[in-house]
Parts: C-alpha cells; structure tokens; sequence
C-alpha cells in the first residue's frame, strides 16, 4: 500500500524504500552505475556520475567522496572513485563533463546546506534535456526539497522536469520516523535482481503506516500549495528588512536563506540570537541563515518570527 501510494503521489512506476536520505542517495547510485554497465552498455568498473559542486547529499563513505565541502572528508579516506564535478547551475559545463561513460547527472533542485542556492530559471529543464540527448539519467536528489518544501509537491515541478529517478526522505516520515527511497523507471528499477540490494528495516511496517500517513496529510491538507502562498508572504517580509549586514534573500516555499555580508562577521551569532527569541534556524556555509519553519505554520506567526528578524538584523 505505501509503495503504490508513493507510486501515485510521484508519478513514477517503481519505488524502493530505504531509512535515511544518505541511505536513499547510495540505493539512487547503485541503481544509476548498474542502469549503465547493464543496459546503457558501459564497461564494466567504468560508469561514472556527474555531481554538482558544492552539493550535500549525505555522509556515508561514498557520498563524502564526491563532497567538495574540507569538514565531511577530513579523516576518512580513502575515498570512492567513480565521480566528476560541474559547477552547479552551468549547464555548458554540465554537457562539457558527459562522456561515453557517464551514467547519470546527480543534482539537487535546490542545494540545502550550500546555502540555499537557487539554480537560475530553466537550468533543470535545460539540464535533463541534455541528459537525454546523451543517454545519461537524470537523478533528482528530493530529500530536503520534496514534499512540498519550495511550494510544489517537488521541486523539479517548478520546471516541469521528471526525473529518472528521484531520492525522497526527511519529510516522507512525517518527522516521526526515519524512512526514504527512491522511485524510478521501470528500465532503472529492473537493473536490481533479487538480492542485489536491500536494508533490514527498509520498507518496515511502521515506517510505511507513518508515511502513507504523512503523505495523505500533505495531500489533504494541501501542504505544497500553502508553503507555496506563505513561502512569498515570508520572503516579502524578510526583503522589507533593510539591514547593513545582509547580503542576499532567496529561496522557494518556506525554504528561505538570509546571507549575512562577510564584513558583518558569520551568521552564527545572528543565528543564536534569533533562538533566544524564540525562533529555530541554522547557520549554513558560515554565512547564510537557513529558515525552513513546518508547512502548517500560520500567517501571522510568520509576520511576528519576520518581525523579530527585522530587530535581530538590525533592519
């Protein structure tokens, strides 16, 4: 019942559930690095996988080993081969980077932890074309996007873009229960045999009752569209605030970033100031505040939370 359900909510036929996102991420690079040796025909010990500088998609041995970020490898080589980099957002670099023996393109929508950076309007959609034109897969990495985080159900649908195969976590649990996967293409999903791939609480019966439950509310109570109305209110709200020490707004839905000047020092201490007054956000990259409240937040406690912003800022 929860893969069809996940099947249905994604538009895609297949659906392979995991625990976590990084869990997710290795499943999506299994699943691409097969999909290239068996079926585009890569020799074998070859396929590669084009990845976005900058990018985060997790901290287990392999994810780490196509991070450009000094903190997640310090320490623990050696590293996975297999990977390129591109410079995210750059398209010309991206077609530049395919070969024979590329498999698929890695990208997030939106990169989370680098800073809530937005690509520029129609890099995904020019992206995935180029993608097919060179018989490479198109991999979406939803985990911190999906679920109506940026005002759609997922991000790529702000560019009509679908995905070969597309990673989902964090919110698929309803933040009670760790759980994920991935969904693809029945050609992608029928590389895996059985035994092939697996995880002994993947797909488990709690997580799938708590996800078939998360998904329903999210449908039901029209999540994507209210973070899609509250995310502008928001980020109207934050660009009204006229402070010496911000560098830039930007985001989508109720997934917003407030990048602090480097003269102004790093973005922590605004950071723990905003929680003494009551407001939760991260630092990310030393430099920009991430705010990503719940999707069911009110209107006017997100004018009060702006507000409070305004003063910690000093707008």
């Amino acid at each position: 019942m929860f893969l069809r359900d996940l099947c249905k909510l994604t538009g895609f036929p297949k659906a392979l559930p995991m625990n976590t996102g990084a869990e997710a991420v290795e499943t999506a690079v299994k699943a691409a690095r097969k999909w290239g040796h068996k079926v585009k025909g890569i020799p074998a010990d070859s396929a590669r996988i084009i990845v976005c500088e900058n990018n985060f998609h997790g901290r287990t041995t392999t994810v780490i080993s196509f991070s450009t970020e000094p903190q997640y490898k310090d320490g623990f080589g050696p590293f996975t081969p297999g990977f390129d980099f591109v410079k995210y957002g750059d398209v010309n670099a991206l077609e530049r980077a395919i070969t024979p023996s590329t498999a698929a393109f890695l990208v997030e929508p939106i990169q989370g932890e680098a800073g809530i950076v937005v690509p520029p309007e129609g890099y995904l959609r020019q992206a995935a074309r180029i993608c097919k034109q060179n018989n490479v897969l198109f991999v979406a990495d939803e985990v911190q996007t999906g679920f109506g985080r940026t005002g759609k159900m997922f991000a790529c649908e702000h560019e009509d873009v679908h995905a070969d195969i597309m990673v989902l976590g964090k919110a698929l649990g309803g933040g009670l229960f760790p759980v994920s996967a991935i969904v693809a293409t029945e050609e992608v999903m029928g590389v895996f045999n059985p035994g092939d791939h697996g995880s002994t609480f993947g797909g488990n019966p709690l997580a799938c009752a708590i996800a078939r439950a998360a998904m329903a509310v999210m449908v039901d109570e029209k999540l994507a569209e209210r973070s899609h109305e509250l995310g502008l209110f928001l980020q109207d709200e934050l660009r009204k605030i006229h402070s010496p020490v911000v560098e830039d707004i930007r985001g989508k839905g109720l997934l917003c970033g407030i990048e602090i000047k480097k003269s102004a020092g790093p973005a922590r201490p605004y950071v723990e100031k905003m929680l003494a007054r009551g407001i939760l956000s991260k630092e990310t990259h030393d430099q920009v505040i991430r705010l990503a409240p719940p999707l069911v937040i009110t209107k006017e406690i997100l004018a009060e939370a702006a507000a409070t912003i305004k003063e910690v800022l000093g707008g």
